[in-house]
């Protein structure tokens, strides 16, 4: 991968890694070096004080973006019936059951988000070690496994994002394109850090948000305080 020393050096001027900046400047500051020749990706990351080596301690879930992620997602559903009619009606670019779990056992994987129905994890279950290490095994907790599978469908391709945990402690997604306005930036940034606030597992001990930090896809990261994010 090939870099740019000047335009690198550009973006980061005026930039102090220490200052921890309200929310309103880093979105602001964010979108003005967003220089890059396509749409780049506005992204977050929330150091929290959590060790999900623990099971207690694991921050897991799914928030729907106000303003959407600005990017096509592409679903995969795994039913049969009534409910494959409706997962296509509603969407869904590749829809079936042992048809589409041969796709995904020969390595294909052409899609963002999996879905399936209850009765369907069966079949699932024996995909994991192919679509776990991708991040894209079907999970009630986060409504990947649901009979509403006409909700789920409308829901991934309208702004829905995951959120999991790394082993560092650290949670980060995508919250919309540096194209989009910062009152649409904002609200985006807002419902995924309520989110992840509201997810805190039971275990967590002392500070649970320890930082949060804020980038476009190429250009430098910004600390922003906390208290700026009014869903803190």
């Amino acid at each position: 991968m090939t870099s740019n020393p000047k335009r690198i050096t550009k973006a980061r001027d005026g930039i102090d890694p220490r200052k921890s900046y309200s929310l309103d400047e880093a979105i602001k500051l964010v979108k003005e070096r967003a220089t890059a020749k396509f749409d780049e990706t506005v992204e977050i990351a929330l150091n929290l004080g959590v060790d999900p080596r623990h099971a207690d301690q694991m921050v897991r879930g799914v928030v729907n973006l106000p303003s959407g992620t600005g990017r096509t997602v592409r679903v995969a559903v795994f039913a049969k019936g009534p409910n494959a009619d409706k997962a296509k009606a509603a969407g869904a670019d590749i829809v079936g059951a042992e048809d589409l779990a041969e796709i995904v056992l020969s390595g294909k994987i052409e899609f963002d988000r999996c879905i399936a129905t209850p009765d369907m994890m069966g079949l699932v279950g024996r995909l994991g070690k192919v679509l776990g290490p991708r991040g894209l095994m079907p999970n009630p907790r986060v409504g990947t496994v649901t009979p509403d599978v006409e909700g789920a469908v409308k829901a991934a391709k309208s702004g829905s994002v995951e959120f999991k945990v790394e082993k560092a402690g650290i949670v980060h997604a995508g919250v919309g394109k540096a194209s989009f306005s910062e009152d649409a930036l904002k609200a985006n940034i807002r419902a995924f850090v309520d989110s992840v606030v509201k997810a805190k597992p039971t275990g967590a001990k002392g500070t649970y948000l320890k930082k949060i930090a804020l980038s476009s896809t190429m250009g430098p990261g910004l600390r922003i305080e906390p208290a700026s994010v009014s869903a803190v």
